[in-house]
């Protein structure tokens, strides 16, 4: 059971590493490259789709990882999965008070209404966001490391 627990876990997590890994490095660079303000709609678009669905799959992740290690607590690998747990909750709380604001107001803006600063706003989610990216990817290497 606790094998499955495992190879679960280290997909789920994966699979959103791999989607924030992808938004970082190709999604928004070319939502960037397009043409007038193609760019940002679909960021703003982006925002209110990945904020609905992400805040659940970190939750989630961090929830399965906490199980994996009070359940494999005992096994010589459970400092690996411990440390991972610590990393997704740094996600976190890297998301709430970094990234969520500036999501927040992503999702409201329009080409009619934007902030004088849109852009450095943009630029600085983007920089918190690369941090958190590698912040996932350690975790995510920690846990395939404790599968073996």
């Amino acid at each position: 059971m606790l094998s499955a627990l495992e190879v679960f876990t280290t997909v789920v997590v994966g699979v959103m590493v791999g989607v924030e890994f992808s938004v970082a490095f190709f999604v928004n660079p070319i939502l960037d490259g397009l043409p007038g303000d193609n760019g940002l709609r679909g960021r703003t678009h982006g925002a209110r789709l990945l904020g609905a669905v992400m805040p659940f799959w970190y939750i989630g992740s961090l929830v399965l990882v906490a199980v994996w290690a009070v359940a494999g607590r005992h096994h010589h690998d459970a400092g690996l999965v411990v440390t991972a747990a610590a990393l997704l909750i740094l996600s976190v709380i890297m998301s709430v008070l970094l990234l969520v604001p500036i999501n927040n107001r992503v999702k409201t803006w329009n080409a009619d209404g934007l902030p004088a600063d849109w852009k450095q706003q943009m630029n600085r989610w983007d920089r918190f966001h690369y941090v958190r990216v590698a912040v996932i990817i350690a975790a995510f290497a920690l846990l395939v490391g404790a599968l073996g």
